[in-house]
């Protein structure tokens, strides 16, 4: 059994074919889905498909990418969508420095923001990284602080930083502060020597296997569509570099994700 702890099923690219992808991820052996957020309408979508597909479900957040769109009345917004049935988690949040879409200053109150509301809620968070390493580190190594001196049992297990692309220091940081590290299919790219060398000298117990559907398909399939049932060829990679039975890996990052987002209790 495995789980696809990111994958984005509420994308025109499944439009013609949704019922079709989730079934055949279930015929694969991947038993949950988790479908994150990137704004407040698609965050309504993604709580919406989780209550009407079994199996499957969601996170609720505003992505870096779209934080231009935050006004007032979003944390309330968000907070509704968060209690509704299925939702496990605050994401896809973060930093973006690549895209650039929004200010930086911007950027760095909404993910505040959603870190504060996860907090009050008791969810954990999908982080999303890109090219924002040093700020998004620090932020939540705060954050997680904070919860711990508070005694929030949220200290541990506060969130997944999803398809990893930071240093190693990054994630044995992360990794100390009770954060899971999220593999995707670059982890299956021959010239991700480095990601490969922490995938397979990490704990286990703290990573997670995910597609990041529909885009990064892992090898042989790089430059495809991607689907949840591809999360075996992650996890298939994952058991390869650390020289373990495939069987080991799956057990593992299903606990994992189990532990983080106690699907459950949803």
């Amino acid at each position: 059994m495995l789980v696809d702890t990111h994958c984005h099923l509420d994308f025109e690219a499944f439009d013609d074919d949704r019922e079709a992808v989730i079934a055949a991820a279930q015929a694969a052996g991947v038993t949950r889905i988790l479908n994150p957020g990137v704004d407040l309408q698609n965050s309504a979508a993604t709580a919406a498909l989780a209550a009407s597909q079994p199996g499957v479900y969601a996170a609720v957040g505003v992505h870096p990418n779209d934080s231009a769109s935050w006004d007032e009345s979003s944390p309330g917004r968000l907070a509704e969508l968060a209690g509704r049935p299925k939702v496990v988690a605050i994401g896809e949040i973060g930093l973006d420095y690549y895209w650039d879409k929004a200010p930086k200053p911007q950027q760095h109150k909404v993910l505040q923001a959603q870190l504060a509301l996860a907090a009050e809620l008791g969810l954990p968070v999908i982080i999303h990284n890109r090219e924002a390493s040093q700020d998004v580190l620090a932020i939540l190594l705060e954050w997680q602080a904070g919860l711990a001196a508070v005694g929030s049992p949220l200290a541990e297990r506060p969130g997944v930083l999803h398809s990893f692309s930071g240093d190693r220091d990054m994630a044995e940081k992360a990794v100390a502060a009770a954060f899971f590290v999220g593999l995707t299919g670059p982890l299956t790219f021959k010239k991700a020597i480095e990601l490969q060398t922490l995938a397979a000298e990490l704990p286990l117990e703290k990573l997670l296997v995910e597609t990041d559907s529909p885009f990064l398909s892992p090898h042989p399939r790089r430059g495809q569509r991607n689907h949840p049932a591809q999360v075996r060829l992650v996890a298939e990679k994952l058991a390869e570099l650390r020289g373990v039975p495939f069987e080991q890996v799956a057990q593992a990052t299903t606990a994992n994700a189990e532990r983080l987002f106690r699907f459950e209790d949803a």
